[in-house]
């Protein structure tokens, strides 16, 4: 695993307790903020896998 990777995981599931946290407490505004870092997160964690992939291409 790489650090984006890592850093995309930890801001997906983050994003996702926000965005959870904010249904449980009505809160629109928390569970637009958590979408859209979980989203981010994905989006980082796709990249590093990316990366990965083609680190590991490299190497056949």
């Amino acid at each position: 695993m790489n650090k984006d990777q890592i850093k995309g995981a930890t801001k997906e599931f983050a994003g996702n307790v926000q965005r959870e946290t904010g249904k449980l407490v009505g809160s629109k505004t928390q569970q637009a903020k958590g979408l859209g870092n979980q989203i981010s997160g994905e989006a980082e964690k796709s990249y590093g896998n990316a990366k990965e992939f083609i680190k590991n291409a490299n190497k056949h």
